[in-house]
């Protein structure tokens, strides 16, 4: 009796803690200040120097793969020294370089000292999985300059203590870790460009804004080495405004459903949110590898996943935009976009079945609705060979047509008259698909260089993507090109 009791003593102390751990995640965390570089650190800030690296016994500090570089600048009169301003960070070569802060999932407000006392610099940030948040930020010698941002993240977890499944480009079942910055315990901030010089950064949490919620699959989810419209979108918006991008490679409308990922959405909606969803690519299929599932987990049972164009495909999306208004948010329905030929350099008719049957889907939803799968033929059939730097193989965009299609999809919104219309930002390109602009040419995001041309053997999606800046190429030019360059080679030959 005295065991029984013993042990039903020590579950209780178990749970008990469980809960206050839980509760200390779940609390609202205090407002974040960090002071970047070896000076003298300013008042209510955390100094940060070179050698912070991130532990989560710290809970903050660089991530590796950058030399990261500190400077200070004294003034010549020292009563004049400005704590915050007078230090900054960088990065030898202007390689990027990402700083992490262990936090709850939630959305956040996050403020960036930028500049030089001394210098001029220039800086993009991305967030998490290479989220555009800041494009080129210039500053002029001695110029300091503070942007903000908002950024969401998120965990896995479920109410009830349920997580969603996770797939194999998420989590590593032999080790029991998170893969991807998307799902991970902290926000981590990545700083790049021609000379990014970054003095401090301050973060708050956000109750009061509107969400964006993305679902989707491979061409819309937060690439780590390519670029969606999804990943570009949250350039295009003011402070009012954040992009939580739940799409994920692989998904179908049927799949978000059955790994808890739309269990995951719902929880997480407030009233006056908005949703996008942009799903098809996947659901067309019914044969060959299922990359949703690793190769143990339902591999191949298309049930699962597959929907047909023409009835359940309609249905299902409808079904998920009607229960999104339920829920107080607002459905926006996004038509996939086209698959493209590289030899020809043309859309290919895949998609087409899709492409035009979300517009029905959204018609019995009666919620707003953007032809992506149009525009993206526009843009195809007008820029010619750009193409091949729009797409990084015949499915996936790269960064410059991540970029394009999150003008479309910003042009969508403001063509149906959405009330999140009103929190674009004022420098928004009004994009025309017939003739967009920018041309690749003209393109200057920067880009995280390939340190290594593809490897005999690698598949398209290996490859794919990892984007180059204008007038690069990898060694032995890309797949896509060389492809395209031999098609044409053969017909001058017939």
């Amino acid at each position: 009796m005295k065991k029984i009791f013993f042990n039903l003593c020590i579950a209780c102390s178990l749970a008990l803690t469980a809960l206050a751990q839980e509760s200390a995640q779940t609390k609202k965390p205090a407002t974040l200040r960090f002071d970047f570089g070896g000076g003298e650190v300013a008042e209510g800030f955390i100094g940060v120097t070179a050698s912070t690296g991130y532990s989560e016994t710290l809970g903050y500090g660089f991530e590796d793969g950058a030399k990261i570089i500190e400077t200070v600048r004294t003034p010549k009169k020292k009563k004049n020294i400005d704590a915050l301003n007078y230090d900054f960070i960088t990065s030898e070569d202007d390689t990027p370089f990402r700083f992490s802060v262990q936090l709850p999932e939630g959305n956040y407000k996050v403020t960036v000292t930028l500049g030089d006392k001394e210098g001029t610099s220039k800086t993009t940030v991305r967030a998490e999985t290479r989220r555009l948040m800041l494009e080129s930020a210039t500053t002029n010698k001695g110029e300091i300059r503070k942007e903000s941002f908002n950024v969401n993240i998120r965990t896995p977890k479920l109410s009830a203590g349920n997580t969603i499944k996770l797939d194999s480009h998420e989590w590593d079942a032999k080790t029991g870790t998170i893969k991807t910055l998307t799902w991970d315990n902290k926000l981590t901030i990545q700083f790049h460009d021609e000379r990014p010089c970054v003095c401090a950064i301050e973060i708050e949490p956000l109750d009061d804004v509107i969400t964006v919620f993305v679902i989707g699959d491979s061409t819309v989810t937060d690439q780590r080495s390519a670029g969606t419209w999804a990943q570009y979108l949250p350039r295009w918006f003011k402070n009012n405004v954040v992009i939580a991008n739940h799409a994920e490679s692989g998904q179908t409308l049927k799949g978000f459903r059955f790994q808890r990922r739309w269990d995951k959405v719902m929880e997480s909606v407030k009233e006056g949110d908005y949703l996008f969803i942009q799903l098809g690519t996947n659901d067309e299929k019914k044969k060959g590898h299922d990359p949703m599932w690793p190769a143990d987990d339902h591999a191949g049972d298309w049930i699962r996943t597959h929907s047909d164009a023409e009835t359940d495909y309609i249905w299902e999306l409808a079904i998920m935009a009607v229960e999104a208004r339920r829920h107080g948010v607002i459905p926006v329905i996004v038509s996939p976009m086209s698959k493209f030929d590289r030899k020809n350099l043309v859309p290919t008719h895949v998609m087409d079945a899709y492409g035009k049957n979300a517009s029905k889907a959204a018609e019995l939803a009666q919620c707003a609705f953007i032809d992506l799968w149009g525009m993206s033929i526009d843009i195809i059939n007008a820029v010619g060979e750009d193409a091949l730097h729009v797409y990084s193989d015949g499915t996936h965009t790269n960064d410059y047509g991540g970029y394009l299609y999150s003008l479309c999809i910003a042009k969508g919104i403001k063509e149906n008259g959405l009330e999140l219309a009103n929190y674009l930002v004022d420098d928004l390109i009004d994009i025309n698909p017939k003739n967009p602009t920018p041309r690749y040419s003209d393109f200057t995001v920067p880009i995280e260089k390939r340190v290594a041309p593809r490897r005999k053997g690698t598949t398209s999606m290996e490859f794919a993507a990892e984007g180059l800046a204008p007038g690069q190429r990898f060694p032995g030019d890309t797949q896509g090109e060389a492809e395209y360059r031999a098609a044409q080679k053969a017909k001058q030959r017939k």
